[in-house]
C-alpha cells in the first residue's frame, strides 16, 4: 500500500512539474525555436528528476519507518518495565498481607492459649 502511494505521489509531482514547465515556457517571451529547445531539454531532464524525487521520498519513508519502529520498541520496553514493577508491587503487598494475617492468627491462638491456661488455674 505505501509503495502505491509513493508511486502515485511521484507521478503527480512529475505531471505537475511537466504541466507547470510547459505553461511557463508557452507564456515566456521567447521565440518558438528557443521555446521548443527548452521544452525538449526539460522533457529530457524530467525522468531523472522524477527518479531523484522518488529516491528521496523512498529514503525519507525508510528513515521515518525505522524511527517509528525504534519509538515503538522503546514504548514496549517501558510498558514491560511498568508491568514488571506492578507485578512485583502486587507480590510484595500480597506477602505483607499474608504475614499480617498469619501474625493476627498466631496472636489470636496465643491469646486463647493464655486464657485457657488462666482459666485452669
Amino acid at each position: 500500500m505505501p509503495e502505491k502511494r509513493t508511486r502515485a505521489f511521484v507521478s503527480g509531482v512529475a505531471i505537475g512539474a511537466a504541466v507547470g514547465t510547459v505553461t511557463s515556457l508557452l507564456f515566456a517571451p521567447r521565440s518558438g525555436r528557443e521555446t521548443r529547445e527548452r521544452l525538449k531539454k526539460t522533457a529530457d531532464e524530467l525522468p531523472d528528476r522524477a527518479n531523484a524525487l522518488s529516491a528521496s521520498v523512498q529514503a525519507r519513508t525508510r528513515r521515518l519507518s525505522q524511527e517509528t519502529r525504534d519509538r515503538w520498541q522503546e514504548t514496549l520496553d517501558r510498558l514491560q518495565e511498568a508491568v514488571a514493577a506492578g507485578v512485583d508491587a502486587a507480590r510484595q503487598e500480597r506477602d505483607r498481607r499474608d504475614r499480617s494475617s498469619w501474625d493476627a492468627e498466631t496472636n489470636s491462638r496465643l491469646s486463647e492459649s493464655v486464657d485457657n491456661s488462666r482459666s485452669k488455674l
